[in-house]
């Protein structure tokens, strides 16, 4: 009998690893086809099977696949890319052509559309800040104009706020619109802009599986203007009726977009006229959302979407109600990482669930302000939000780096003075 394959179509440089153990829990074997096989270090630290192959190209995808049915039953297709979402419509396109279960291509393509995505969304009703498109440095000024100052301009495509910026002036405003256009943030010149109201208050995720909402967090993000994440907590600090308005608002989401296989993950600002929708990312969320769901739900995502992949049997039941927590160490400078410690003290902490470090000594610090600035996180869970906080703290408290600034002309190396993990702004009920 053939060993049966799950295919992963590129990688995850967080999720990857998570994906192909739970693959192999299952009674799989799992093989990556990547165009650059390279950028995940796991492939190779943990002797993945890997095909180099343009995962671009459908057709190239389509032969690959159909070669390795003559050596393994391929039992599902799936896929992920730390930067181009559209591999999940690729996906789905091989799994319609090998009659295996995935999702629908054209909602994916429609949702990795940023504008796309918003105009299906408004003309469904669903609350959502108001936006304009623009080309060019003319059309965002006339933006501007009509929906006003502060606003978000971010790329149409891409993904882990990669190009997104807060203008709060005029100046601001022309500045990113500049780098937007001259492709500084896509690789690509002359981009589409999405010109966003800015949406003010609280920030919150809704984690969907097939049509089900397993679970809302809130999140707490670093200094604008840029949007980096600093905390995720699950569950959300939100009343029965709050959480509710998130779970509503979601389903007609997936209602307008016509998703509903499979999982998705969708972000909500809370502003002074409720929850509005500020995107809508047609997968799981990455690290390390799937684990703060299993540690505060007893949920394995990931495990739950293979089965779904593979045509087996889901089970989303909550198994208990645990506080989760994670804290993303962020630089705040760039610079030459001379060392970065206290990782194994930290991890020894009562409580503590996982502490990852992403970068080695002697990596050069050169912050994006999008997830690339991340180089760690610690996370933490117990039975209350305020002990889980407690002990996080504890731990983050323990992490200590030292970062040797870049030198400019005529001036000499010095280094810094070593940086403990920096603790986020909390947001509490009050704060909405």
């Amino acid at each position: 009998m053939a060993r049966r394959a799950l295919i992963m179509i590129e990688g995850h440089r967080r999720n990857g690893l998570l994906f192909v153990q739970a693959a192999k829990r299952l009674g799989l074997h799992p093989i990556t086809l990547s165009a650059d096989p390279t950028q995940y270090d796991y492939l190779a630290a943990d002797g993945i099977e890997t095909i180099h192959v343009d995962t671009g190209n459908v057709d190239a995808l389509i032969r690959e696949c159909t070669r390795l049915r003559a050596t393994y039953d391929i039992a599902g297709i799936t896929g992920f890319a730390d930067f181009d979402e559209s591999v999940n419509a690729t996906v789905g396109k091989l799994c319609r052509h090998f009659n295996l279960p995935g999702p629908n291509p054209g909602s994916i393509e429609h949702c990795c559309d940023k504008f796309a995505q918003r105009q299906i969304l408004a003309d469904a009703g669903v609350p959502i800040p108001a936006f304009r498109l623009a080309a060019n440095a003319t059309g965002v000024q006339d933006a501007a104009a009509e929906i006003g100052l502060p606003l978000v301009l971010k790329p149409t495509t891409g993904n882990g706020s990669s190009g997104v910026r807060l203008c709060r002036n005029v100046d601001e405003l022309a500045e990113h619109a500049t780098d937007l256009l001259r492709g500084k943030h896509t690789g690509s010149s002359s981009p589409r802009i999405l010109i966003e109201e800015f949406a003010q208050g609280p920030h919150y995720s809704a984690e969907v599986m097939g049509k089900d909402v397993i679970a809302v967090g809130a999140a707490d993000f670093g200094p604008p203007p840029h949007f980096v994440c600093r905390e995720y907590t699950y569950p959300a600090p939100l009343t029965h009726e709050e959480n509710q308005r998130i779970v509503d608002i979601s389903l007609s989401c997936l209602r307008a977009l016509d998703l509903g296989w499979g999982a998705a993950n969708i972000d909500f600002r809370w502003t002074k006229r409720g929850p509005v929708v500020i995107e809508i990312n047609p997968r799981l969320a990455g690290s390390p959302i799937p684990q703060l769901v299993q540690l505060a739900y007893g949920v394995d995502l990931i495990t739950e979407h293979i089965k779904l992949v593979i045509a087996g049997e889901w089970n989303l039941r909550r198994r208990h109600s645990h506080n989760a927590a994670a804290r993303i160490l962020v630089s705040d400078r760039d610079g030459t990482l001379d060392w970065i410690g206290g990782d194994s003290q930290a991890a020894d902490v009562p409580g503590v669930a996982e502490v990852k470090l992403y970068v080695q000594p002697k990596t050069p610090i050169i912050r994006k302000g999008d997830y690339r600035d991340k180089i760690g996180h610690v996370i933490a869970a117990s039975p209350s939000r305020a002990r889980t906080e407690a002990v996080l703290q504890r731990a983050v408290d323990l992490i200590r780096w030292s970062i040797t600034p870049f030198p400019t002309i005529g001036e000499q190396e010095h280094p810094a003075a070593p940086h403990p993990a920096a603790a986020p702004t909390q947001v509490t009920p009050s704060d909405r």
